[in-house]
Parts: structure tokens; sequence; C-alpha cells
């Protein structure tokens, strides 16, 4: 009865969350264990002084989309990012060469971070899809 209880309390959350997220950020789900986790860290997001400018493989960046930077991931890899604290994950596209802050594993679009509730800096799983 208690599981039954938590998760009908998660779903109910997800849910409510969603009713007032924007329709871009409305792909983060709670945390699933899909993949073959790469790293644990640290993340960050990166975005206004970006927006429109070329990233490293080329595209302009745009911080309203699900993209992020990652040291050597090839660009175009898919990776669910799971905010540890908030147990919420999205899938984003490598896009873009980062985090260069020291001990940063990862660097998220505003949109991205949004979605799993990062603001600042936050400790994340990611893993390759």
């Amino acid at each position: 009865m208690d599981q039954r209880k938590a998760t009908l309390k998660v779903a109910t959350l997800f849910l409510s969350a969603i009713a007032i997220l924007p329709a871009s950020m409305a792909q983060a789900q709670p945390k699933e264990t899909s993949g073959k986790v790469i790293q644990n860290g640290r993340a960050s997001w990166y975005g206004p002084g970006f927006h429109g400018r070329k990233t490293a493989s080329g595209e302009r960046f745009n911080t309203n989309e699900l993209t992020a930077a990652h040291r050597t991931l090839p660009f175009g890899t898919k990776v669910r990012v799971v905010n540890k604290k908030t147990g919420k994950s999205v899938v984003v596209r490598i896009n873009d060469r980062g985090p260069y802050a020291h001990g940063r594993v990862i660097d998220l679009s505003r949109a991205s971070a949004q979605a799993i509730g990062i603001t600042g800096v936050g400790s994340v799983t990611v893993a390759e899809l």
C-alpha cells in the first residue's frame, strides 16, 4: 500500500509540473534508469551570452533547445541527464564542447537545466542512450 501511495504521489507531482511548463520543457521525465551511465558529477547551464553564437559543432546555440556541451562525447550523441536532488531527467543532444569550469561534467542549455530543476550548479548522472 505504501509503494502505491508513493507512486501516485510522484505521478501527481509530475503531471502538475508538466501542466505549468512550456511545451519545450515537457520532455522532462521522472528519474529512469536507462542507458549506460557514463558520468556522475556537477552540471551547470549556460545561455544568455551564448544564445545565437556558433557552437563547436557549427550550429547556432539556442538556449531554448534541449542541448548540452560535453568535453568528449561525439556531436549528436543523446544522453539522459538526471538531477540527483530532484530525480527529474531530460534527454539532451550534445552539440558543443565544454564545460570549462573545474569539476563540471556537462553544461546544459537553459531549457535543459530548467526541465530538471537546476538553477545554478547541480549534481547529476549522465547516461548515454
